[in-house]
C-alpha cells in the first residue's frame, strides 16, 4: 500500500512538475527550470525602445505623482524638491544600468546572478526577502489602483460612494464599495499575469502612449481651472543653511528608495536585451526624464488645486479627481473616467514590472521544480489579495518609514552584487556553475553559502540600524540620523567595502585579473552532467587559478581553471 501511495504521489508531482531540461540530478531540479536559465537568442526581444517605454509606462503612477510632496511640506521650494527628483533619480539610474547590465551581458535574471556572490544555497535569502516584499506591495498597489475603478464607476454611476452605499462587511476595516473596487482591479490583473515576460513589453508600449496624453490633459485641466499654476511656484524654501541641505539629500534619497526594488530586480527585465547597449543608455537617460516630467505635473497640478477649491494642496491626484466629481456635470465626469482609467493602467504596468514579474522570478528561484515565472506572478496575487493591503495601510501610519526603511536591506544585497561583478570577478562569470549543485564548484563556497557575501551583507545593514531606530521615534545620536539619511549610499557602500576586502583576504574561485565579459559564448545552454561536462567539472582542475582560461564548451560557458 505504501509503495502504490508512493507511486501516486510522485505520479502526481511529475504533473505539476514544469518544463526543465531532462537528465538533471536532484541539486539540479532545485536549481533549474525554463524560466531560470539564460535566456536563448530568440526570446531576446527588448530592443532599446522597449525599455524606454517600459520606463516612461513605470513612471506615470501614483506614488512617483506624489514623490515631491513630502519634500515641499518639508519646507523645500518647488524647484529644490524638484532638482532633489533629478539628482535622485539620476543616481537610480545609474545603480539600475549597473545592475541591469549583468542580466544583459550573460542574460540571467536576479536570482541567479545573487548565486555568484551569495553562495548557490546562500542566494535564497535575499531571494526571498526580495519575493516577500514584492508580494505585500503587490497588494498595497492593487488597493491603490482600486480606488483608481472606484472613480471610474463613480464617473458613469455617481452613487458609487461610501456614503451611499450600505456597507456589508462591517468590522472589516474597509467597505463594500472599496473592497469591491479593490477586487475588480485585482481581478482585471490577472490575464497581465498570463504573458511570458518577452511578450509583456507591449502592455509598456501601449502604456507609454496613452497614460502620459491622459497625464498631459490632468496638467492643462487644472492650470486652466486654476488659470495658472497656484501659489506653490512661487513658494520660497522655509529652511536655510545646514537644515536646508539636509532636507534635499532626504529628498534624494527618497528618491532612490522608491528605486531599492528596481535596482535589484533589473536583469529579470535587462535579460530579455537583444544586446547589452539596449539596456544602458535607454535606462540611463529615460528613467531620470521620465519620473522628472511625471513628479512635475504632480507639483503643478497640486498647485493648481489650492486655487480651484482653497486651503492646503491636494497631493493625491485621486483626491483631486474625487473633488472634481463632487462638482458634478457630464464634462467633468468624462474626465475623470479617462483619467481615470489611465492610472488604472498605469498601476497595472507598474504591478507588474515591480511586483507580479520580480515575485514570480524570485519564488521560480525558491522551488524551481514546481514554480514557474506565471505560476510565481499568480501565487503574488493570492498572496496580495489575502493579505488584505488596506490593513496595512490603515491600522499604521509607520507603514511608509518601514517599507522605505527596507531599501536598507536591498542596498546591502545590490552592494555585494556589484561589488562582485564589477571589482572581484571583473565582468566573467562561468554561467554553467551557476546552476551547479557540486560541491566542487566555484559558486559553491561554505556548504553552498557565501560567508563574504554574508558578513558583507550583515555589514551593510548594521550601519543603518541606529539611524532607522530614530526613524521611528527613538532617540539617537545626531550622527546616526545623519548616517541614516544618506542609507541607500552607506549600506550599499558600507557591503561593497567589506566583500572586496574580504575578497583580497581571502580569494574567491572564478575571477579575472583583467576585464572578461564572456557572456556572448551562450547560446543552446545545457547543464546536464554528462560525460563531456563531467570531465569539465573535474574536481582537481577546479582546485584553483584565475579564470583567464577559458573555453566554450557544448552546454555553455565553462572553465578549465577557477
Amino acid at each position: 500500500m505504501e509503495k502504490i501511495r508512493s507511486t501516486n504521489i510522485a505520479h502526481y508531482a511529475d504533473r505539476i512538475a514544469v518544463e526543465s531540461e531532462p537528465g538533471l540530478s536532484t541539486a539540479q531540479l532545485m536549481l533549474f527550470n525554463h524560466d531560470l536559465k539564460p535566456v536563448e537568442p530568440e526570446r531576446r526581444q527588448w530592443g532599446a525602445w522597449n525599455f524606454v517605454g517600459f520606463w516612461v509606462a513605470d513612471s506615470f503612477n501614483i506614488n512617483t505623482w506624489m514623490i515631491s510632496s513630502s519634500a515641499i511640506v518639508s519646507g523645500l521650494s518647488w524647484w529644490q524638491s524638484w532638482l532633489t527628483v533629478w539628482v535622485g533619480y539620476s543616481l537610480a539610474a545609474c545603480f539600475v544600468c549597473m545592475t541591469g547590465r549583468i542580466g544583459a551581458t550573460y542574460h540571467i535574471s536576479f536570482p541567479v546572478v545573487n548565486r555568484a556572490s551569495f553562495g548557490i544555497w546562500g542566494s535564497l535569502w535575499p531571494v526571498f526577502n526580495r519575493a516577500a516584499m514584492a508580494c505585500i506591495w503587490y497588494g498595497v498597489q492593487s488597493w491603490i489602483g482600486g480606488n483608481c475603478v472606484y472613480l471610474m464607476i463613480r464617473s458613469i454611476w455617481n452613487s458609487w460612494r461610501r456614503d451611499a452605499i450600505p456597507n456589508g462587511i462591517p468590522n472589516s476595516g474597509t467597505t463594500t464599495v472599496d473592497f469591491v473596487s479593490f477586487f475588480l482591479f485585482w481581478l482585471g490583473s490577472l490575464p497581465a499575469i498570463w504573458f511570458p515576460v518577452e511578450k509583456i513589453r507591449h502592455l509598456f508600449t501601449v502604456k507609454a502612449y496613452f497614460v502620459p496624453v491622459a497625464g498631459l490633459a490632468f496638467f492643462i485641466w487644472a492650470i486652466v481651472r486654476a488659470k495658472g499654476m497656484g501659489p506653490i511656484v512661487h513658494q520660497t524654501a522655509e529652511k536655510q543653511g545646514s537644515e536646508l541641505g539636509w532636507l534635499m539629500i532626504r529628498g534624494i534619497m527618497s528618491s532612490i528608495a522608491n528605486f531599492a526594488t528596481l535596482i535589484v530586480n533589473d536583469p529579470d527585465f535587462a535579460r530579455f536585451a537583444r544586446k547589452p547597449r539596449d539596456a544602458l543608455w535607454s535606462q540611463l537617460f529615460t528613467i531620470p526624464i521620465g519620473f522628472a516630467v511625471t513628479s512635475f505635473i504632480g507639483i503643478i497640478v497640486s498647485s493648481s488645486s489650492t486655487v480651484i477649491f482653497g486651503g492646503d494642496p491636494i497631493w493625491n491626484p485621486l483626491d483631486l479627481l474625487d473633488r472634481f466629481l463632487d462638482e458634478g456635470g457630464a464634462g467633468q465626469r468624462f474626465g475623470v473616467f479617462v483619467i481615470s482609467a489611465a492610472f488604472v493602467l498605469a498601476q497595472l504596468g507598474t504591478n507588474i514590472a515591480a511586483n507580479s514579474v520580480s515575485a514570480g522570478t524570485d519564488l521560480t528561484a525558491l522551488l524551481p521544480r514546481y514554480i514557474n515565472i506565471r505560476r510565481g506572478g499568480y501565487i503574488c496575487a493570492l498572496v496580495g489579495l489575502v493579505m488584505c493591503p488596506w490593513h496595512l495601510l490603515s491600522s499604521s501610519n509607520n507603514f511608509t518609514t518601514y517599507l522605505s526603511a527596507y531599501s536598507v536591506f536591498l542596498s546591502s544585497i545590490a552592494g555585494v552584487m556589484v561589488c562582485d561583478y564589477y571589482f572581484v570577478r571583473k565582468g566573467y562569470l562561468e554561467v554553467k556553475n551557476l546552476y551547479s549543485g557540486k560541491k566542487t564548484g566555484p559558486y559553491y563556497y561554505t556548504y553552498g553559502f557565501s560567508l563574504r557575501g554574508y558578513t558583507a551583507y550583515i555589514a551593510g545593514i548594521l550601519i543603518n540600524v541606529v539611524g532607522f531606530a530614530g526613524a521611528i521615534g527613538r532617540e539617537v545620536p545626531i550622527v546616526a540620523k545623519h548616517i541614516y539619511d544618506l542609507n541607500y549610499f552607506c549600506g550599499f557602500i558600507v557591503a561593497a567595502a567589506v566583500y572586496w576586502a574580504l575578497c583580497k583576504i581571502f580569494p574567491i574561485p572564478a575571477t579575472s585579473d583583467t576585464w572578461l565579459e564572456v557572456g556572448d559564448e551562450i547560446s543552446n545552454f545545457s547543464i546536464a552532467y554528462d560525460q563531456e561536462s563531467d570531465a569539465q567539472y573535474d574536481e582537481e582542475v577546479m582546485s584553483g587559478g584565475d579564470g583567464k582560461d577559458h573555453q566554450k564548451g557544448t552546454g555553455g560557458i565553462t572553465s578549465k581553471n577557477f
